[in-house]
């Protein structure tokens, strides 16, 4: 042994703690147990190989063949498990709990793995947090992911900023939250938003996978822009019913209002959202009220141009009322000097 002025040592199993020199408060407890020590302080080492290489760490405890194998100066780590952060080196503020959990990692800092094999495969990426067997299991060098639940997350590589519950995620994407996996869970009841009010805000719409959504009016995500003219039309074809849902999705039969997606699809099928199997699912009802506003639009300018036609109208028969009543004026006028004529005329004649 090297110890020359380490104190409150306690090193049980052959080579425990071989090389230590100053380091203090050390407890290794098996074969090679922190064997290589030299001035690390703090380190709890129960099992064969467990912080074998540490030197310089301080403040780890490793509980399990090969944890922590080959810390060298890392700190604040915890590991539980044979083989639980085996690999890591210099990353610090790590715990893992299950048998290689934070296998590979090396220098990712301020993970949290809690299930055999969890992110296993991870080894710079830091700030994860993997709860379930295998969670994580495939990341590398992504950060700051959460993964709930057993596989959770398996998928991700690379990616940073996911939240997978009960998901197994997608290779390399990155910023995304998935809850539950499509066609496994069939139903959500989230608390809190029902009776809810949220001003100012958009619709929430989700497509066949799942995704949620708002429905974006920015022309900065269109293209092809264009006057809808007589596209609209089709929602004269429409038949709006009156309808209850069957019993199974409804148990109260609450009467409804609305339309039968079938139907819409023989009208026009872009006016259908269909499932995951490619049926008719339901309408998207914000296309016909854009469809009802164009058609509306249309009647009030055909609207507008027949009051213009009548007022042109009004006003050309008040022109020809006034031009018939000074025609009017003026017959009289030639038919008063006509009489004053004639009486003229007979006072002449009688004079005579």
């Amino acid at each position: 042994h090297s110890l020359t002025s380490g104190n409150y040592n306690t090193g049980i199993g052959a080579g425990a703690l071989f090389s230590n020199t100053t380091g203090t408060s050390n407890t290794a407890n098996g074969a090679a147990a922190l064997a290589s020590n030299t001035t690390g302080g703090g380190n709890t080492a129960d099992g064969s190989g467990a912080l074998a290489h540490n030197t310089t760490g301080n403040g780890n405890t490793a509980n399990g063949t090969g944890a922590l194998g080959f810390n060298t100066i890392g700190s604040q780590n915890t590991a539980n498990g044979d083989g639980a952060l085996f690999k890591n080196t210099n990353g610090g503020f790590n715990t893992a709990n299950g048998d290689a959990a934070l296998y590979n990692n090396t220098t990712g800092a301020r993970n949290t793995a809690n299930g055999d094999a969890a992110l296993q495969s991870n080894t710079t990426g830091g700030n994860n947090t993997a709860e379930g067997f295998q969670a994580i299991f495939h990341n590398t060098t992504g950060s700051s992911n959460i993964a709930v639940g057993s596989t959770a997350g398996t998928n991700l590589t690379t990616g940073s900023n996911n939240i997978d519950i009960g998901n197994k995620g997608v290779a390399a994407e990155a910023n995304t939250i998935r809850i539950g996996t499509v066609g496994t869970q069939t139903k959500a009841f989230i608390a809190g938003i029902h009776g809810a009010t949220a001003s100012g805000g958009a619709a929430v719409f989700v497509n066949a996978s799942g995704e949620l959504g708002t429905l974006t009016s920015s022309a900065r995500f269109k293209d092809e822009i264009k006057p809808m003219d007589k596209a609209s039309e089709a929602v004269l074809a429409l038949k709006p019913v009156t309808f209850r849902y069957k019993r199974e999705f409804d148990p109260d039969a609450i009467p409804q209002f609305g339309l039968v997606a079938e139907q819409v699809q023989k009208v026009n099928p872009d006016l259908v959202v269909r499932d995951g199997q490619g049926k008719p699912y339901t309408v998207r009802y914000e296309a016909v009220n854009a469809m009802l506003l164009n058609e509306f639009l249309k009647e009030y300018h055909k609207a507008q141009v027949e009051e213009r036609k009548v007022a042109e109208l009004e006003a050309s028969v008040m022109r020809q009322q006034r031009q018939i009543e000074t025609l009017a004026a003026g017959l009289q006028k030639v038919n008063q000097e006509l009489a004053q004529a004639r009486s003229a005329t007979r006072l002449v004649v009688s004079e005579q």
